[in-house]
């Protein structure tokens, strides 16, 4: 009985780190670099890329007077929402207002925007390098130290108008994105 117990807990044991169930969070192996990335939003060289999520959700902006032009009305961007899934589709966490990232697990990491660079089509919005400026909870993200923002679609500020007759009107515009997390170097 003992034997056929290890053989199971040894079936199960090689089953889960093969499929990637038995990777303890921040210890999961490096993945590879993005490719065609432009050099402003390079993670600096002190850090590897360990987990890729595709993002689809939406960009919320909100019909406001323009801070920087008294009278002026102009969609104001505020917040993201988005379900973060692994390359088979399981759901692993959310993006939202912060920028904010939650893995399934709990923790939590918050973005501060380091680069920008235009997205390669108009109406897409910009690809981005962030740096965590928080984190909170054990997990997943909590080795993260970079974020970068790819493969973007959609999400961009609306087309229709704004101004008095649609003030505080919001708009959700879908979008779709690829969010490298990046952490130290393991080497």
């Amino acid at each position: 009985m003992t034997t056929r117990l290890s053989l199971l807990a040894t079936a199960v044991a090689v089953i889960s780190v093969t499929t990637g169930c038995a990777v303890t969070p921040g210890h999961s192996p490096a993945i590879a670099v993005p490719k065609d990335i432009p050099a402003a939003l390079q993670a600096p060289a002190s850090q590897e890329p360990y987990l890729q999520v595709h993002a689809a959700g939406v960009q919320v902006y909100e019909c406001a007077t323009k801070a920087d032009a008294p009278g002026g009305w102009a969609w104001q961007f505020r917040s993201p929402e988005a379900t973060l899934t692994d390359t088979t589709g399981k759901t692993v966490g959310r993006h939202f207002a912060g920028p904010s990232w939650t893995s399934a697990d709990g923790a939590t990491v918050v973005g501060q925007v380091s680069a920008s660079a235009p997205a390669p089509d108009k109406g897409d919005i910009p690809w981005l390098l962030l740096a965590v400026k928080s984190r909170e909870g054990q997990g997943l993200l909590t080795p993260t130290t970079s974020v970068q923002r790819l493969d973007t679609e959609g999400g961009a500020t609306p087309s229709s108008a704004c101004g008095a007759a649609n003030a505080k009107q919001v708009e959700r515009v879908g979008y779709t994105a690829t969010y490298v997390f990046w952490r130290p170097k393991t080497d």
